[in-house]
């Protein structure tokens, strides 16, 4: 298949997400939240919209590969995309991780606009929409069934791209050092306020802090706020996601982290569904919210571009901060545009071999 011709079928598989309900899907879905709760209805249906509205769209297609050299050349890295006949076409491993709806979708989306087969090792908290969207792909044309591959352990293949933990991620550097390849760790976004911030913007926070349960990369784990802050307004704001406690699993991480938390004598302050509490650490628990309080913004700003690799990206007031992570205002933590690379490692041009 030619280029075009994918970039077809993905045009086509928008309109199938944005179009009429797709009754088959949603069964999936269903499917999908009886066996992990974690991934409401509700939640997959936010993931697959965004991707059918950001991922997509054809517009936002041509505006990201705009930027590339999507010829088949040679270059420096992996291998130059294949010619129109398949011709250089690798194998590329994939090693999806599971913590959101569809977290793995935009690995896929490179290594096929890339022209290169995946080779995809679904995890099993999200086995049942991604590979229907796959099906999708084949009936909008059948060449597109030779792009990807389902398998239970990875073989044969000439790169990879694997997503887990940190302690996964120790044994893929190992496993996977022999290939190209591509590993992620944990990673979480931190949100630094400036006192001023509207309740509009406190609120846009709140989903940046609540959306997908705070599971993924993206979600904010961890405030920076300055000495003597008011937190009585935030949590005021924050009060707005109290019906996470009706939620079971959440409800019983909460009650669990409440009860260590009082146990330990630790001090925080309390909301609906969450409590905030003074701890230097990056990562946070479910039903938990870490903060550290700062006074030299300078200062903040050296200590965060030294944590690099623990921070996906920060939130912050628009043009408060001056980092070399990728910055985003309040609310968009969770809205990934096609060029906002995981680890901030540019995935399309490392299987470009670029």
């Amino acid at each position: 298949m030619t280029l075009q011709a994918r970039l077809s079928t993905l045009h086509q598989l928008a309109a199938h997400l944005t179009g009429p309900e797709d009754e088959f899907l949603t069964a999936l879905q269903k499917r999908t939240e009886f066996n992990n709760a974690w991934f409401t209805l509700a939640n997959q249906q936010a993931s697959v919209k965004a991707i059918a509205e950001e991922f997509l769209a054809e517009e936002k297609l041509a505006a990201w590969l705009n930027g590339y050299k999507i010829i088949p050349v040679a270059g420096e890295g992996f291998v130059p995309q294949p010619g129109p006949n398949g011709e250089g076409q690798k194998t590329v491993g994939l090693v999806l991780a599971g913590n959101i709806p569809l977290v793995g979708f935009h690995d896929i989306l490179c290594v096929y606009v890339a022209g290169h087969k995946a080779q995809i090792k679904l995890s099993s908290k999200d086995e049942y929409v991604l590979p229907y969207l796959l099906k999708l792909l084949a009936r909008f044309d059948e060449r597109a069934a030779d792009y990807f591959e389902l398998v239970d352990k990875l073989d044969g293949y000439e790169a990879v791209i694997a997503t887990g933990s940190n302690n996964s991620a120790r044994y893929f550097e190992t496993y996977f050092a022999k290939v190209p390849h591509i590993i992620r760790k944990n990673r979480n976004a931190v949100a630094v306020l400036s006192g001023e911030e509207t309740e509009e913007q406190m609120r846009a926070l709140g989903n940046d802090v609540f959306q997908y349960f705070g599971l993924g990369c993206r979600n904010v784990s961890k405030l920076y706020v300055p000495e003597g802050y008011d937190f009585d307004p935030l949590l005021h704001v924050f009060h707005e996601w109290k019906t996470l406690q009706n939620h079971t699993k959440w409800k019983n991480n909460f009650d669990y982290n409440y009860a260590l938390t009082t146990l330990n004598k630790e001090s925080f302050h309390l909301t609906g569904p969450l409590m905030v509490l003074e701890n230097k650490a990056i990562p946070s628990r479910i039903g938990t919210l870490h903060f550290e309080y700062y006074t030299d913004k300078a200062a903040l700003e050296t200590r965060l571009n030294a944590q690099q690799e623990e921070i996906q990206l920060a939130v912050a007031p628009p043009d408060f901060l001056h980092l070399d992570l990728p910055l985003f205002t309040f609310g968009e933590a969770q809205q990934p545009a096609l060029y906002d690379y995981a680890d901030g490692v540019d995935t399309l041009a490392f299987l470009l071999g670029g």
